[in-house]
């Protein structure tokens, strides 16, 4: 059962969010907060697997809370949901700790895979945010300067490293290059050493700017 908070400022999409899920089996929805301030308390008093955080809010917004969630609980996974199609908004919540970003007009079942998706441990964009950060990253430059400096990753790291970003987690990825789930994690490790990234989020945002996804 994955345990999910909701943090929106509009109670209409609260209610409508929450209808969605409590119809999942595998989805308990254990609270709701109007801002980024209550999603933090509430976070610390019900310790949810995922957040399901807005980006404008009163009081606290979601950037700032997402930043303060991933100080204070760094287990919690958060998952954005927003209107916004800006490419800076979704650069700076990857780069705070958010594990994903979904615009709202996704459907309630990618929605349900973005939950899930995360609270495994991997990293979930929708197409519309994917296409947005590529349809605005300057593409001369990333031809040029930027992948002519970009580390060396072999053939088969490279496809390890898109089926992460696209949120494969260690299993699936095995699954689908027919090679245990050990070789993938030691992909993963070799990846995260030669670009020196850390977090799935780090990964992904790399592979997007890059063109890999």
């Amino acid at each position: 059962m994955i345990r999910v908070l909701l943090v929106d400022d509009h109670p209409l999409v609260l209610d409508g969010i929450n209808a969605c899920l409590s119809s999942e089996p595998g989805i308990e929805v254990v609270g709701q907060a109007n801002n980024g301030l209550e999603a933090l308390e509430l976070a610390e008093a019900l310790t949810p697997d995922v957040v399901l955080m807005d980006v404008s809010m009163p009081v606290m917004n979601g950037l700032e809370a997402t930043k303060e969630l991933k100080i204070r609980f760094p287990d919690f996974k958060v998952l954005i949901l927003s209107m916004h199609e800006n490419r800076e908004y979704i650069l700076q919540l990857i780069q705070s700790g958010a594990a994903g970003y979904v615009l709202k007009d996704v459907s309630s079942e990618e929605l349900v895979k973005a939950i899930a998706v995360v609270h495994q441990g991997g990293t979930y964009f929708s197409s519309g945010a994917s296409e947005t950060l590529v349809n605005q990253f300057d593409s001369g430059r990333r031809h040029s300067t930027a992948e002519d400096s970009r580390p060396c990753l072999t053939k088969r790291e490279g496809t390890v490293l898109k089926l992460l970003a696209e949120g494969g987690s260690n299993k699936d990825i095995a699954r689908q290059l027919d090679i245990s789930v050990r070789t993938v994690e030691t992909h993963r490790q070799n990846i995260k050493q030669k670009l020196n990234i850390q977090t799935a989020a780090g990964l992904a945002k790399y592979a997007i700017e890059n063109n890999i996804v």
